[in-house]
């Protein structure tokens, strides 16, 4: 037959199937899976493009080099002797002060020329239309953003305090570079004048200052002067350029892919078993048809070539379906993820359409083999001998290809071999356990089948006689219930365990910044309106240069939290007492004033991190000056106390030579807060910061990311309730079978009925069980694991669980049965005859 032939014969069989409704269970499963993935392909797709066209917007320069200490006057000489521009750009934490008002603000110190790139935009007054501001504040004024603009309720006329100095507003900033996508951006922004920055007293001795230094001009300079400063850098400097720009927020945005897109796959893995259900009843009504073109001539490659068109065109048209679907509702996932990533995105590209289409064509084509292998397989003697029964062979074959198709998916979207194969032992485990879970319950019920009425007994009945697919049943819906219970009431009760765990009078604000003769003024302080007088600890600021005799660089390590600490300045300090929420793990702690000086005692987690063992020699550079010591001790830490705590502590003597800053936290009581205006006042240049509102911040972003993964789970509930659907009509013509018997033997349309809502009660009941053990073992793993907390499983996640598995099993079952009540005992007798 020819290609034009088989393709129109073809969609006249998908036509005629389509009508019979042959074909609706398999294309839902298609849309909900290609939907899924496309959903969350299409939102982190614009996302990255979004960053790469607006790289060195974002940057505010071509090339910046990064340090907490000046930048080496060589780089930016170099610079200019390149023909680039050059400009030195500080950042700074600071509290800003208007009247009785106070707020921690992020402080950006420029120069003449900011930005390099990309524009800074601001408006006169609160959401007037902005514009592109051709010079930085003038000398006296500060721009700030619309977030201290509200939160000091500064007005038209109103000002500012930071430091010793007190600023008009000249503006209000709409958009910065640097700033516009980011993951909870930090605190509000001011801009201040280079010129304005000595009058505020706020850069003393200690301070926290990120220095950046912004380079710009032709690309080919741009490229030959990175080429020259990189083996020039300063251990700790980092140099960033546009194809590298925002390299946290690439890492953070490629981590929630992974797990976006795995959690999209869960949706997929149920529709293929929805789909090889369904098409194994296609394969069961379309026996006689095939066997028929078999007796008039067509051979089994014919077949086969028909049914595979026949098959693609149902996939082509379901994909368009979900991809269409994926773009609209990746909308919504992007206006919920609003205050996570605040970013202008870019429309839609071809690309997650095209990983759409693949996902759907492969799902289909792979769970649809096996019934059109043995579609071509059929004996033309059927048509004499309707009891033959299914072709044997190739089935198995086409089903472990089936399974092959879903774990190369998984480790394709997973994006590491790792994550990918993690998750692929995690599913089977977990889909191994809620089986043999699901089959214990089951044996349990068939205890209890003679305790009840005709009908109990028979839904019950039903379950054990076809257990299989009870339990297949069972565990697709039990998967998606328990997402949504994880992410709904687990993810609660797991906040509200970790809130009940800190003490009463944990610490709720913390200070740093705080100066040598400062501390005791600020302990007098706080005495003098009726708080308890903190205690202050020392803090010098020291790099980690050596370890042994080998240098510390970020290339010796794999793990990005290693990159990130072996980069990064730590926070030293001396002490002779240890601290209570510190345990000593190895080694023994100096109780002794008079104790050796040249020891270190380093946290576990980094010492792990970083390779760090007892007896190791640690060098830090401290403001130029190498200080080495060797550990002595291994310490765990209680972070979750909110107390002070430290990284590396030594004993008196080998730190106190070196520029240092105080630091302390306490807790406030409720109704004080006019001792933290006085405070701030009266010491200008401290960091106040408030532990409440910075837990609000992270309580709230984790509800919102929860809120995006339940999101993407509801594509798993519904792929579930496909699965239920695909099994109910799966087993249509044995329902039409034995309800007609029962109706000749006298059973009513109600007694039938009562019989299916107990059976679809007890699988949704069953399901939401295993659904809430599961999200209680996953609750206890995370507690335990990553928390270390003492979980205690609250019991109203299993009646949720049970209760809502059962009444919306219940209802769903009994639409998917309802014809089977309407059919006439008669005519169903002449049309299975």
């Amino acid at each position: 037959m020819k290609l034009a032939q088989t393709l129109a014969l073809a969609a006249k069989l998908l036509a005629r199937d389509y009508r019979a409704g042959e074909l609706t269970l398999i294309a839902v499963a298609v849309v909900i899976a290609v939907a899924g993935v496309t959903t969350v392909g299409f939102f982190t797709d614009r996302v990255q493009r979004a960053l790469d066209v607006q790289a060195n917007r974002l940057l505010g320069a071509d090339l910046v080099v990064s340090d907490t200490r000046p930048p080496a006057p060589m780089l930016g000489e170099e610079a200019l002797k390149r023909g680039l521009r050059a400009i030195t750009v500080m950042r700074f934490p600071s509290m800003a002060i208007s009247g009785e008002r106070t707020a921690l603000s992020d402080v950006r110190v420029v120069p003449e020329g900011y930005p390099l790139r990309g524009e800074l935009r601001i408006a006169d007054r609160l959401f007037e239309a902005d514009r592109v501001a051709r010079a930085i504040p003038s000398p006296g004024t500060v721009w700030v953003d619309e977030r201290l603009y509200t939160t000091l309720e500064l007005g038209p006329d109103g000002n500012v305090a930071l430091g010793n100095a007190r600023f008009k507003i000249g503006g209000i900033i709409t958009h910065e570079p640097g700033v516009e996508i980011g993951f909870l951006s930090g605190a509000p922004r001011i801009v201040l004048n280079a010129a304005d920055l000595e009058s505020t007293g706020l850069i003393q001795t200690g301070s926290r200052v990120r220095y950046r230094l912004h380079i710009a001009g032709d690309t080919a300079a741009v490229d030959a002067y990175r080429t020259w400063a990189q083996p020039r850098l300063r251990p700790g400097s980092r140099i960033e350029g546009i194809r590298d720009a925002r390299p946290e927020l690439r890492s953070a945005l490629e981590r929630a892919e992974k797990y976006l897109n795995l959690a999209a796959l869960t949706s997929v893995l149920l529709a293929a078993v929805a789909i090889a259900l369904a098409a194994r009843r296609y394969l069961q009504r379309h026996l006689d048809a095939c066997a028929m073109m078999r007796c008039l001539g067509a051979s089994q490659a014919l077949i086969l070539g028909l049914y595979f068109v026949h098959f693609t065109m149902l996939g082509v048209v379901a994909a368009a379906a979900g991809i269409a679907i994926g773009a609209l509702t990746q909308a919504v996932l992007a206006a919920w993820l609003g205050k996570i990533v605040a970013v202008s995105l870019p429309s839609v590209s071809a690309w997650p359409m095209v990983h759409g289409a693949t996902v759907g064509l492969l799902l289909l084509l792979g769970f649809a083999v096996p019934p059109l292998m043995a579609l071509a397989k059929v004996p033309t003697l059927r048509v004499l001998r309707r009891e033959l029964g299914l072709p044997a062979g190739l089935g198995r074959v086409g089903y472990v290809l089936g399974a092959v198709v879903i774990a190369g998916m998984i480790l394709w979207r997973a994006q590491e071999w790792k994550l990918g194969l993690t998750v692929l032992g995690g599913a089977v485990a977990g889909v191994a356990c809620a089986g043999l879970l699901s089959w214990a319950v089951l044996r349990a019920l068939k205890v209890l089948r003679g305790r009840g009425g005709a009908a109990w007994r028979f839904g019950v009945a039903s379950l054990q006689r076809r257990q299989l697919g009870t339990i297949l049943q069972v565990v697709a819906l039990g998967l998606g219930i328990m997402a949504l219970l994880t992410l709904t009431l687990i993810k609660t009760d797991l906040l509200r365990t970790w809130s009940e765990s800190l003490p009463p009078g944990a610490p709720n604000r913390f200070i740093i910044n705080i100066q040598p003769d400062q501390a005791e003024p600020i302990r007098r302080f706080m005495a003098g309106r009726g708080v308890a007088a903190p205690e202050l600890f020392p803090m010098v600021r020291g790099r980690l240069v050596r370890i042994g005799e080998r240098k510390v660089s970020a290339e010796d390590y794999t793990d990005e939290r290693a990159k990130r600490l072996v980069t990064r300045e730590f926070n030293l300090s001396w002490a002779t007492r240890m601290r209570p929420d510190n345990r000593i793990l190895e080694g023994a702690w100096w109780e002794a004033k008079g104790a050796k000086s040249d020891q270190f005692s380093v946290e576990k987690g980094l010492a792990d991190a970083l390779g760090i063992r007892i007896g190791d020699v640690l060098t830090y550079d401290i403001a130029g000056t190498p200080v080495t010591a060797r550990v002595t001790s291994l310490r765990s830490v209680d972070w979750d106390s909110f107390n002070v705590n430290f990284f590396v502590v030594a004993p008196p003597g080998l730190l106190e030579s070196y520029p240092a800053t105080w630091v302390t936290s306490f807790h406030l009581p409720p109704g004080h807060v006019a001792t933290l205006n006085a405070l701030v006042k009266a010491f200008p240049n401290i960091v106040l910061i408030d532990i409440a509102q910075a837990l609000a911040q992270v309580q709230g972003m984790m509800g919102q990311a929860a809120l995006a993964v339940q999101f993407v789970f509801l594509f798993t509930l519904l792929a579930g309730l496909v699965v239920l659907y695909a099994a109910v009509a799966s087993t249509q013509d044995e329902r039409l079978f034995q309800a007609t018997i029962m109706r000749a033997l006298g059973a009513s349309r109600r007694q039938i009925r009562h019989a299916h809502l107990a059976e679809f009660t007890l699988i949704g009941a069953v399901a939401g069980f295993v659904a809430a053990t599961g999200a209680a073992g996953l609750a206890w793993y995370l507690a335990r694991r990553f928390l270390q907390l003492e979980y205690v499983p609250d019991p109203t996640v299993w009646a949720i669980g049970i209760v809502a598995g059962a009444l919306g099993v219940a209802f769903a079952g009994y639409l998917g049965t309802r014809r089977v009540l309407q059919v006439a005992p008669l005519q169903a007798l002449r049309a299975l005859g």
